[in-house]
């Protein structure tokens, strides 16, 4: 098996450049995956990848020689161990990455389904852990706000262990232009006149809305919202993280949906 030593091989090229630039990423409409939970997650939930790219060293590891295995793997192509470390988006690579196409959703007949609703949530982690938190908790669909980071960015797909590949991740929408036809409720996570989450129904087709780390849902948003959920905290405690609270809220429903509130 031939051995990529290059820099200059167009493969590596659009690696390095999915894993480090989001304008590529958008221009391409494909990301990439690292490791062999992504990679084998996406086979499981989606299907085949565009390409994959194992390292010398990775053809050894157990777990990557399995996934080669895989009948909708593509051939894959070696790179050596320098190499590939160098167009990896992590900084230490287990020895497997993956091109995926991103799925490109859009809102418009989002109208009855419950979802949960992102406004300018920046931190990778932060979105890549409340996507997590909708599949676990059943929340199937999430909407993004055009202010909101990447959500296909190597960083949030880490963080989101795979939760992307069971939802309908909807990016860019004009949240302000959605919003008004929802047939649902729309309940804001906030701070200011609002009751106890606890108190409020949660079950039923509701969008969920989550703000920004820093100032929280935006004005014209609150102003559409049909109720605002309050997560009290000890004194002296100003906020939560916001994957945390929205996580709160998240199986908050779940418990109502189980117990009939």
């Amino acid at each position: 098996m031939q051995v990529i030593r290059s820099r200059d091989n167009p493969l590596v090229k659009t690696l390095t450049q999915l894993a480090h630039s989001a304008r590529y990423r958008r221009k391409e409409a494909q990301t990439v995956l690292d490791g062999v939970h992504l990679v084998g997650a996406y086979l499981h939930a989606v299907g085949r990848p565009v390409a994959v790219a194992v390292s010398e060293t990775g053809l050894s590891h157990p777990e990557i020689t399995r996934l080669l295995a895989h009948p909708l793997i593509p051939p894959a192509s070696v790179l050596t161990d320098a190499l590939f470390a160098e167009c990896a988006s992590v900084t230490a690579p287990v020895g497997i990455a993956a091109i995926v196409p991103i799925p490109q959703q859009p809102p418009g007949k989002l109208q009855g389904e419950s979802c949960l609703v992102l406004e300018n949530i920046q931190d990778p982690g932060n979105l890549g852990t409340l996507l997590r938190s909708a599949a676990a908790a059943g929340m199937r669909h999430v909407l993004l706000s055009q202010g909101c980071t990447l959500a296909w960015a190597p960083r949030v797909l880490r963080a989101g262990q795979g939760a992307h590949f069971q939802l309908q991740v909807y990016e860019n929408v004009s949240l302000a232009d959605w919003a008004p036809h929802y047939a649902g409720r729309l309940v804001g996570a906030l701070m200011q006149e609002a009751r106890p989450y606890w108190e409020l129904d949660l079950r039923g087709a509701i969008a969920l809305v989550i703000g920004n780390e820093g100032s929280g849902i935006s004005p014209p948003l609150q102003a559409l919202l049909r109720e605002r959920a309050c997560i009290p905290m000890a004194p002296g405690v100003e906020s939560l993280n916001a994957a945390v609270a929205g996580s709160v809220l998240l199986f908050e429903r779940v418990r109502q949906q189980a117990r009939g509130r």
